[in-house]
């Protein structure tokens, strides 16, 4: 079942721009009409820590008057747009989902994602919730309580991102920003039926520096893949904060969108090899497969010969959580939640040499990839190899291992080989819970990741769920 009526909170971003240019839409009509979404549609997912409704009219109300002049700003003027709870936004507190995070500072500064899209004129609608320092695969915390899925509120949408995967799916916003460390903005995707990508690294500046280091990337979240495209063209202009960010593009990302993936030679690895996928995953993955075998490309059965990482990912990932929390005292360390605490305890364990191990593997990992796609122009997986489980909780009932990535060993790979991988829904399970393919692509290939998933998204279009 999905909606039958659709109101501005159901445009996307582009359908809105075009609206603003014809008059036929206003940017505060179309920000009431998000507002009003979130006071319709919020309340059983939580996908907000903060809404700002004064902000957000006083921002579309400047908008309406450019548009009116026929003097739009920036690309995304008038469109309204949701931060996760873990970037710096001016003038709102930054509380990463944490009880250690004290509100009452000055907050003066945006990040660097934050501050394209106010530099663009998108319009702030609010915050969205993320788990403790975003460090799980799952969206809960001890601050903002449980962000559930839109499509089933007893399951979870995924995390970190997951209360932006939410606002989204619900058209509480069309564009959404989530981190990515470990699938941050894939999982959740995957979970709640919308598209995201996790660019190259170093293609969306980041600031401040992320304690995982560069595993740790920025996104775009919205339904479409236009949308997506836009998005990058507006966060992949340079910060000077960012050290390591690539240098600026010279084209957009919504140039040959739409110029299908015929002759592409493509792999076809549900599982990388050594996972194993829910049998209706499998089925999905290998049917969304067939449509780019339609579309013109060649699709082949081909695992890239790698093992799952996950240990050496452990090392990186704990680490990163000690590194997160090292300026806490003891006191504030008991405010955690129970399994950060659990992993900031074991990553001050490791070594100097077991990090420059991981390291290693990690560095490994990335030169068989690259070999891997001298042959093969994307690689197909599931995002995800289980549908959306209970909410609240890091691991489903009676799952034999207790921390979120070993239900995630398809994302974080891709971390570690700073890899552009998107996930684009591509069919659901008996349930009725949607299922994301995930699109992986050579590093610096996002705008073929891109256009490969505009073709599936024109073959397969899908839709939001019910309200």
């Amino acid at each position: 079942m999905v909606n039958t009526t659709r109101t501005a909170a159901d445009l996307t971003a582009t359908e809105m721009l075009a609206s603003y240019a014809t008059g036929e839409l206003s940017p505060v009509e179309a920000t009431e009409a998000t507002l009003r979404r979130i006071d319709e549609a919020d309340g059983p997912v939580n996908a907000f820590c903060l809404v700002d409704a004064d902000r957000a009219l006083e921002q579309a109300r400047a908008s309406e008057r450019r548009w009116q002049r026929g003097e739009p700003v920036g690309r995304l003027d008038g469109v309204p747009a949701s931060i996760k709870d873990i970037f710096l936004t001016r003038d709102w507190p930054t509380l990463r989902g944490s009880r250690t995070v004290d509100p009452d500072q000055r907050w003066s500064v945006d990040a660097p994602t934050v501050a394209r899209l106010r530099e663009h004129n998108a319009v702030f609608v609010g915050k969205t919730t993320t788990p403790e320092l975003a460090w799980k695969g799952v969206t809960d915390n001890t601050l903002d309580g449980i962000t559930r899925n839109p499509w089933d509120t007893t399951r979870t949408p995924g995390g970190s991102s997951g209360g932006a995967a939410a606002a989204v799916a619900l058209g509480m916003a069309p564009l959404a920003i989530g981190t990515d460390g470990g699938g941050s903005v894939r999982i959740p995707a995957s979970f709640c039926g919308i598209f995201t990508i996790k660019p190259t690294y170093g293609r969306v500046p980041h600031f401040p520096a992320s304690p995982y280091g560069t595993m740790a990337h920025a996104g775009p979240m919205t339904t479409t893949v236009a949308e997506t495209a836009l998005m990058m063209d507006v966060l992949s202009e340079p910060d000077s904060r960012d050290w390591s960010a690539l240098q600026p593009m010279t084209t957009s990302f919504l140039d040959g969108l739409d110029d299908g993936v015929r002759g592409l030679r493509i792999a076809l690895s549900p599982g990388l090899g050594f996972a194993t996928l829910d049998p209706e995953i499998a089925k999905s993955v290998s049917a969304a497969a067939k449509v780019f075998t339609d579309l013109g490309a060649i699709v082949e059965d081909a695992d890239p010969g790698i093992t799952d990482p996950v240990e050496d990912f452990h090392v990186l990932w704990f680490s990163g959580a000690a590194k997160s929390v090292e300026h806490l005292t003891a006191e504030q360390r008991e405010l955690l939640d129970p399994g950060l605490h659990e992993i900031v305890r074991q990553g001050l364990t490791y070594s100097a040499q077991d990090y420059l191990e991981a390291t290693n593997t990690r560095m490994l990992l990335g030169q068989r990839m690259g070999a891997f796609h001298d042959t093969y122009d994307l690689l197909l997986t599931a995002t995800v190899p289980i549908p959306p489980f209970e909410a609240g909780v890091e691991v489903p009932s009676g799952w034999p291992q207790p921390r979120w990535t070993s239900w995630t060993p398809l994302t974080y790979p891709f971390n570690m080989t700073q890899q552009p991988a998107a996930s684009v829904p591509c069919g659901f399970t008996s349930e009725g819970l949607p299922i994301g393919l995930q699109i992986v692509g050579p590093r610096h290939s996002d705008a073929r990741v891109l256009r490969a998933a505009r073709a599936f998204e024109q073959a397969r279009p899908w839709s939001r769920p019910a309200r």
